[in-house]
């Protein structure tokens, strides 16, 4: 297991307050062009694959380029901030240090994570707010891949969500067997992202699933329930 897995294996959140100077974020960009935005469910699971392949490149290993921000961040809270990019704007987000991933033609790039002052003038000239996408209807579940399901009773932003299948795949990728982990890796951490019924949500929850509470900071209450994460069958 990596050492940033090692890190995240039983991780809990915290809601004390945090100097401003010292808060670490890991961004996550959006790709939605204006002409053509991408659906809603592909660009989720875009951004969740992208967060958990930063922490699982080779860089952030010891001696990598990018460990020691990855592991500081980890060790305090793994939080993100979504913002959207188009056009150059988007082009020139490529140029910093991440991974992007590209589902059904969306994609979604995370980057490095560090302290939010001192980020780039190409991720803070990227706006937060507006990167809202219909719901849409992505079909029946694909076989052998994990599921993460969104709390059906809380209404986030696809920034929001962004975020928070992000933590989600972060929190998973701990439980799962080497062998599992290693096929999930060549497939490029691919997910389904689906809402489910108020009942489903219920049994998920009684079940004890990988869970993503959220400390509170933006649209939704401290300790909510955002994400539940399984992998059918394991």
């Amino acid at each position: 297991m990596s050492e940033v897995l090692d890190l995240l294996v039983g991780r809990s959140y915290s809601t004390d307050e945090e100097d401003p100077a010292l808060v670490r974020a890991m961004p996550v960009v959006l790709r939605i062009e204006r002409a053509t935005p991408p659906s809603r469910t592909a660009i989720l699971e875009a951004a969740a694959a992208a967060a958990i392949a930063v922490c699982l490149d080779p860089r952030a290993e010891p001696e990598g380029e990018w460990h020691d921000e990855v592991v500081t961040w980890v060790h305090g809270r793994i939080r993100k901030v979504s913002r959207r990019a188009r056009g150059a704007h988007w082009e020139a987000v490529q140029a910093l240090p991440g991974v992007t991933i590209s589902v059904d033609g969306a994609e979604a790039r995370a980057l490095v994570p560090g302290l939010v002052v001192e980020a780039p003038k190409e991720l803070t000239r990227l706006q937060i707010s507006g990167s809202e996408l219909p719901e849409d209807d992505p079909g029946p579940l694909p076989d052998g891949v994990p599921v993460l399901w969104l709390n059906p009773k809380v209404p986030m932003t696809a920034g929001k969500a962004a975020a928070q299948v992000g933590h989600a795949t972060m929190l998973l990728a701990p439980t799962l067997s080497e062998d599992r982990l290693k096929a999930w890796i060549a497939a490029d951490f691919r997910t389904a992202v689906r809402t489910p019924s108020a009942e489903r949500w219920e049994s998920l929850l009684a079940a004890g699933a990988v869970a993503v509470r959220d400390a509170g900071f933006t649209e939704v209450a401290p300790g909510t329930t955002t994400v539940v994460a399984e992998w059918p069958g394991v």
